[in-house]
């Protein structure tokens, strides 16, 4: 392997590590405050990044049925929950957030979608589609679990990814697709030639970064959630709604997982179980953080995007073997720190 060929497997590793970021510190911000290991957060990037490319096409995505099917059973969900507490203030909040959010966007979609307006405004779409899932799902699968162990929440999350991966075979069939990018340029520097969404990924992982620090770091929100990620009961007993918290932390999971999949439909081919593997890598790097630490999290997921890149120039049948063997020195090495596991209250 000469100097060129390095530079260029090491630029490749950061694209794919740079979406790898972004999935690792979602899936460690779900977990933190609900306690939920997200396996279907590459779900969320599947869909993102299929919507995106069948509104290229100037096709409306089937993916606004799920939407609307998601909001009435978060409707109904709400609505039971609330019953014995239900007043017109919480009834209009509940239908405006699982009701008429998703018609409206449904809406919008139907309309704008044959006019191809463009990349701008596709996106956009794609995002405003697939981000209220996060929210949706959770009011319907997992606050109703929210007091479970964390087995359960599990076995939910594994139910959740099986039947979105089905869904979405059903809307967007077993073709793959790609979209335009957001942009045509093509930089040259030395032996590397640096294709202009590649910037577009660096520049926007770097700027939810930043964001989600200052999130957690100054705002209100951002702070109840830090304080429900170390103490749910504490935080309780303060009074911060916990459950809010759990939609914020799932709302947030859909954003980054559409972004994530707005952004690679352009630099690959995504199908409708794409989305699995992605999540893993990114689930791998949320592992080597102790799905605690958000730095050490987004630095293992460059990492593993590198040795992903490396791996495949290597010994490309055995890419994927050699990237989820990773996470298994980093499980010993939990495993030995923390000794003998603690009987969960």
């Amino acid at each position: 392997m000469d100097a060129d060929i390095f530079l260029i497997l090491l630029q490749d590793g950061v694209v794919n590590g740079a979406i790898y970021a972004l999935l690792a510190l979602s899936l460690v911000l779900v977990f933190a405050v609900t306690r939920v290991i997200f396996i279907p957060q590459g779900e969320f990037v599947a869909f993102g990044a299929l919507s995106y490319a069948t509104l290229d096409l100037g096709r409306t995505p089937r993916s606004i049925w799920l939407l609307l099917a998601l909001g009435a059973a978060a409707t109904v969900c709400g609505l039971w929950t609330q019953r014995r507490t239900l007043n017109r203030t919480a009834l209009a909040m509940l239908l405006s957030e699982t009701a008429v959010f998703p018609l409206a966007v449904a809406g919008l979609v139907l309309w704008l979608a044959p006019l191809k307006l463009g990349v701008a405004v596709e996106a956009i779409l794609a995002l405003a589609i697939v981000t209220p899932m996060g929210l949706l799902i959770y009011r319907v699968a997992f606050q109703p679990l929210a007091e479970a162990s964390v087995l359960v929440l599990l076995i939910a999350a594994v139910g959740v990814h099986l039947a979105l991966v089905g869904l979405g075979l059903v809307f967007f069939g077993p073709e793959g697709s790609r979209a335009t990018a957001f942009s045509s340029a093509n930089f040259t520097l030395g032996p590397l030639s640096v294709p202009g969404q590649a910037l577009w990924i660096l520049g926007f992982t770097a700027l939810l970064i930043v964001g989600l620090y200052l999130f957690f770091g100054f705002t209100l929100h951002g702070k109840a959630l830090r304080a429900t990620a170390v103490n749910r009961l504490g935080a309780r007993l303060v009074g911060i709604p916990t459950a809010d918290a759990g939609r914020i932390a799932f709302g947030l999971a859909g954003f980054i997982g559409a972004l994530s999949g707005v952004l690679i439909a352009p630099l690959t081919t995504v199908y409708y179980d794409s989305g699995f593997l992605i999540g893993l890598k990114g689930f791998v790097a949320a592992i080597v953080g102790g799905l605690v630490s958000y730095p050490i999290a987004a630095t293992a997921a460059i990492a593993v995007g590198c040795v992903e890149s490396f791996a495949s120039f290597w010994a490309s049948a055995f890419k994927e073997v050699i990237v989820f063997s990773v996470i298994v020195p980093v499980l010993l090495w939990l495993s030995l720190r923390s000794g003998a596991p603690a009987e969960e209250e």
